[in-house]
């Protein structure tokens, strides 16, 4: 606060533009008084303040503010009837605000903080005649239920107890439990507790209970983590049914389920913890396309410095070198569960993708190659440093993460290649002065990342690095370690879900197949190609390049591009 103060012009010249509330103790900037000088910024430590100015126009979509200082969110998502509406953007842009407005949780104070009162007449007027005004005059006249699938469904354990059967009969408001286990995959999991379930099963079962309620609107948040690319498009084709009679709103940060799943996308934009602004829905190709390229046209803003680009097979920069590991007929057996693997091996500077079914061993090979399990035959070359990012992170100390990047990795860390091209590109720069067991999923995945990157190795192993993560903070991971690896001539193995962060990455792809739980094999590398048109052929799916951008799109089942794909043996097209 002294720094802030101290330095500050108007204040300087006797004009009380930084001020302190007297309750609180706390400072406060009066923004009418602010010249928007940038100094308090730049003395303010940990990176605490953030003035943005916002365009005057801007003020008249004003739908809520917290407080003098405090968070505002700028417009609204439109729930539209037989449509699946997706929000693409960062987190803590205000996309749990809107959901309580939208529910009625929130009467909206239209950007009045001091307001003692707010009522619905006043915010549906402050509308423009069209969906959202039809859609809060009818939860203001007749009441909306809303049905919401929560982000972190590993808290679900905690919140319930019992089997899932129990779980399911209880929130069973449509009389179709049975029909939804089953479309599920849930049959077999009835009988057994919460507790015991794994990340995607507990995830197919918070989709299944959201679904088995009757209600107004759907709103699902991320239901595609934890899942496998099988179980991703059966969550699509059941949403995409719900949907019809009803209002269905996703947040998703899978671009190509994105894609897929919905008819319209809204994107919002703006500052963590500062303001956050939805932009008029858009059709699904060009809002994806706009996010991709970081510009919003419309709104003459720009969310990010460079676009994403995608590469046509043949574009991947640098050659394979030499052999740096090698492995060959390993087994490894785990209660009723059996790995094998064909032999295979990685280059020097070629970042090998890993795809398949949850439960098919992906983490199980990680281990073997890391060294954290022993394999039961085989053979594997042991020559190569490996550092390795695990499936699952664990905090066991609240160590700063500066203090925690020091301990693990000393000064290199802070200047530099790395430091532009990891540290600052994941947004670790900003977390130096958070405790390391507060961070968030998301969170903790970046610091991670950046802590396996930034150890000296012959071979990076990541397991999982775009859990957590929203859809840029996935696209900039993925540039971040295929660029690593690039500048320092290494290699990574990396085992992922997402097809975009996978098609980023990766040079070569190893294909694991089986049965989930049961058996599983591990065949090639192969190249990209050849690689993804094994695996999506097993998947049945076809995917396309879009002809702007080149990002890969999922065909429509029996679309003419999909026949023709499929005719042709090429799941996975390069041409636009």
């Amino acid at each position: 606060m002294s720094e802030c103060h101290a330095f500050c012009p108007p204040v300087r010249n006797g004009v009380e533009c930084i001020i302190l509330d007297e309750k609180s103790g706390k400072p406060h900037i009066s923004e009418p008084l602010c010249i928007g000088c940038g100094i308090c910024i730049n003395k303010c430590p940990h990176d605490a303040l953030i003035i943005t100015q916002l365009p005057s126009e801007l003020e008249e979509d004003k739908i809520h503010r917290y407080s003098m200082n405090g968070f505002r969110l700028f417009r609204l998502p439109t729930p539209s009837k037989d449509q699946v509406v997706g929000i693409l953007g960062p987190n803590g842009m205000g996309k749990s605000t809107a959901l309580n407005i939208l529910s009625g949780q929130l009467i909206p104070n239209l950007g009045d903080w001091q307001a003692e009162e707010c009522w619905w007449e006043d915010v549906i007027e402050s509308l423009p005649r069209g969906e959202l005004r039809d859609f809060l005059s009818q939860m203001c006249e007749d009441g909306v239920k809303i049905a919401v699938k929560p982000q972190n469904v590993d808290h679900l354990p905690k919140v319930v107890k019992g089997a899932v059967g129990q779980l399911l009969e209880g929130v069973d408001e449509r009389g179709i439990k049975d029909e939804m286990a089953e479309k599920m995959g849930l049959s077999h999991l009835l009988e057994r507790e919460l507790k015991q379930l794994s990340g995607g099963e507990l995830q197919r079962v918070a989709i299944c209970a959201t679904m088995l309620r009757d209600a107004d609107v759907y709103f699902f948040d991320e239901p595609s983590s934890y899942l496998d690319i099988h179980e991703r498009m059966r969550m699509v084709r059941m949403i995409q049914e719900l949907a019809q009679d009803r209002r269905v709103l996703v947040i998703e940060h899978d671009l190509a389920i994105l894609d897929v799943l919905c008819d319209l996308i809204h994107i919002v934009y703006g500052e963590k913890g500062a303001f956050g602004i939805f932009t008029p829905a858009r059709s699904t190709r060009t809002a994806i396309n706009v996010y991709l390229d970081g510009f919003l046209p419309e709104q003459n803003v720009r969310v990010r410095d460079k676009p994403i680009i995608f590469h046509k097979q043949g574009e991947r920069l640098g050659e394979k070198g030499m052999p740096i590991l090698s492995w060959g007929g390993m087994e490894k057996k785990l209660g009723d569960f059996q790995l094998r693997t064909s032999e295979g091996q990685i280059h020097r500077s070629e970042v090998v993708g890993v795809v398949g079914a949850n439960g098919t061993g992906k983490t199980t090979m990680a281990k073997l190659i890391a060294g954290e399990m022993e394999y039961d035959a085989g053979w594997i070359t042991a020559e190569a440093s490996i550092s390795y990012k695990p499936q699952h992170i664990s905090v066991e100390h609240d160590l700063k993460v500066r203090e925690w990047l020091d301990a693990e990795l000393g000064p290199s860390w802070r200047s530099g290649e790395f430091q532009v091209n990891v540290v600052r590109t994941l947004g670790v720069e900003k977390l130096l002065e958070k405790k390391s067991d507060t961070l968030s999923g998301g969170e903790l995945q970046a610091v991670s990342i950046v802590l396996c990157l930034g150890r000296e190795a012959d071979l990076y192993l990541l397991d999982e690095p775009s859990a957590h993560l929203d859809a840029n903070a996935r696209m900039e991971a993925a540039k971040a370690i295929r660029r690593t690896m690039e500048a320092n001539e290494k290699s990574a193995l990396v085992i992922d879900h997402d097809v975009y962060f996978i098609d980023i990455v990766s040079d070569s792809l190893l294909v694991f197949d089986g049965e989930g739980g049961k058996h599983g094999l591990a065949e090639g590398p192969f190249e990209l190609r050849k690689g993804m048109n094994r695996f999506l052929k097993d998947v049945n799916i076809t995917f396309r390049r879009d002809h702007d951008s080149m990002r890969p799109r999922i065909n429509k089942p029996e679309s003419r591009k999909d026949r023709e794909q499929r005719a042709s043996g090429d799941h996975y097209a390069y041409n636009a």
